[in-house]
């Protein structure tokens, strides 16, 4: 069984890796002109604008500029971007600042917003939680992340190695996120253990802005829990607390069914269907240029198994190192309240490891 997991973990990720660096890039003209509240003035390409930061490319510098939002005057651009206000709205627009309207340091932006097929409009720059380029072109709407990392200990010959996929696709009200992680540790004395997740998840506006359903697919297969393969699916209706260029914050119920094939050391396997409700939240905050956190959480009572509850958490941290390479720290945890055959209630850990972003991200 080791050596299966092993060999799906390493297909799998060389195949989810190749189709992450498939994707192109997105290429501009680099005339988008920012003038900051000092006087300078900056030609380049937005990349985007997120966590309060304005990134540009510029032709002189390797990799992209961090720009304090803030301190933005003017911005001028005929190019198309995705543009996100703080009640969930987003616009394919173009976008500029207003003419009559020069930022002090005393004053918000003013930018009018020009969707395709509307009417422009002008908004308060503090109103925009998030700018990103996109296109005509659908593959150059994907953007997305890698992740490696491996440690090793001489005392008692441990090693762990893990490696992370993550691909995001935005569209003006709806957006789906696939991601991947795969973990093996091996230690003198002890069994090799293996952890292997992919989850795919959708997300589309509703007309109150503020709120959203979602669908999610998530599998699992996990030696430390004896999980061979678990299959989870979910539907929820979520609503955004908190949204803003600084912090996200929603949370999301639901009900889903999860299906788990078991494989107890010397035992036949053991296969179990449960119906689930869902309660879950996800928390992301940034910082200016170098740091952000990602916290998602999930309750999984069983409805069909009354006393029985799943749960799941991840949170990870990241340091921006240079250009698009951070370091990250993260924790996964997964448990089990009464797991069948006394099998282990849980599978825990923490990774680290380098990431590389690429897109919008």
């Amino acid at each position: 069984m080791r050596l299966r997991s092993v060999r799906w973990a390493t297909i799998t990720a060389a195949y989810l890796n190749l189709a992450l660096w498939a994707v192109p890039a997105s290429a501009r003209d680099k005339a988008d002109v920012i003038t900051l509240q000092n006087g300078d003035r900056i030609t380049g390409t937005v990349k985007k604008l997120e966590n309060a930061v304005l990134r540009v490319d510029l032709d002189y510098v390797d990799g992209t500029i961090a720009i304090d939002w803030q301190k933005v005057a003017n911005l001028e651009s005929k190019n198309l971007f995705l543009v996100q206000l703080q009640d969930g709205a987003t616009y394919s627009a173009k976008v500029a600042t207003r003419s009559s309207e020069v930022a002090t340091p005393d004053a918000h932006l003013q930018l009018e917003i020009a969707p395709e097929g509307l009417r422009p409009f002008v908004v308060n720059s503090s109103k925009i939680v998030r700018i990103t380029q996109t296109s005509e072109s659908v593959l150059e709407r994907f953007s997305g992340e890698i992740s490696l990392g491996a440690t090793h200990s001489k005392g008692n010959n441990a090693t762990q190695y893990n490696i992370g996929s993550g691909l995001d696709y935005t569209a003006t009200d709806w957006g789906g996120t696939a991601n991947y992680s795969s973990n093996l540790s091996s230690n003198t004395g002890a069994p090799t253990s293996t952890r292997n997740q992919l989850d795919f998840y959708t997300y589309r506006l509703l007309p109150r802005r503020d709120y959203f359903y979602a669908g999610s697919i998530g599998f699992l297969q996990s030696t430390v829990q004896s999980i061979q393969r678990q299959t989870s699916l979910g539907m929820n209706i979520g609503h955004y607390f908190k949204n803003t260029n600084g912090v996200r914050f929603s949370v999301l119920a639901g009900a889903g069914w999860q299906r788990t094939n078991y494989t107890p050391t010397d035992q036949p396997n053991l296969l179990q269907d449960v119906g689930v409700a869902l309660i879950s939240s996800t928390l992301q905050v940034f910082t200016f240029k170098k740091t952000r956190l990602n916290v998602s959480g999930t309750l999984a009572p069983a409805l069909t198994q009354p006393g029985r509850l799943f749960a799941k958490a991840n949170a990870s941290y990241y340091l921006k190192v240079l250009g698009k390479f951070d370091w990250n720290f993260t924790f996964y945890g997964n448990w089990d309240t009464e797991p069948p055959q006394h099998l282990p209630s849980s599978d825990y850990g923490t990774t680290t490891g380098l990431s590389y972003t690429f897109g919008n991200k």
